[in-house]
């Protein structure tokens, strides 16, 4: 591993304490040596940029507390939300693209 891929979960649990923070205006309560490993795992699965997003999409949603184990046994779970709220977002941009030239077109005639 590099030393700079070593540093990654560490990075995450930075990002989430200040999310944390930011929030709630408390320091969060954890290991960081034990949830360093745990964060290991979630780069892994998914890599670290879309860790990052999926951090500041988690202090996004209305869950109490933002407790850092429910993140780390859920994040596949947030991920598929945040994709079909993507796709969603595209979808009725698309609609709503579609309804203006539409009725663009009928003002004309």
């Amino acid at each position: 591993m590099a030393k700079e891929d070593a540093k990654q979960p560490y990075v995450l649990l930075s990002t989430y304490d200040k999310l944390y923070q930011d929030r709630y205006h408390v320091k969060p309560k954890f290991n960081r040596y034990k949830e360093k490993w745990a964060m290991q795992d979630v780069i892994e699965s998914i890599g670290f940029d879309r860790a990052i997003e999926l951090l500041q999409y988690y202090f996004k949603i209305d869950k109490p507390g933002h407790a850092l184990p429910w993140f780390l046994y859920n994040f596949d779970r947030l991920d598929e939300i945040l994709c079909q709220v993507t796709e969603d977002k595209i979808r009725r941009e698309k609609i709503m693209l579609a309804t203006k030239k539409m009725v663009e077109e009928n003002s004309e005639h």
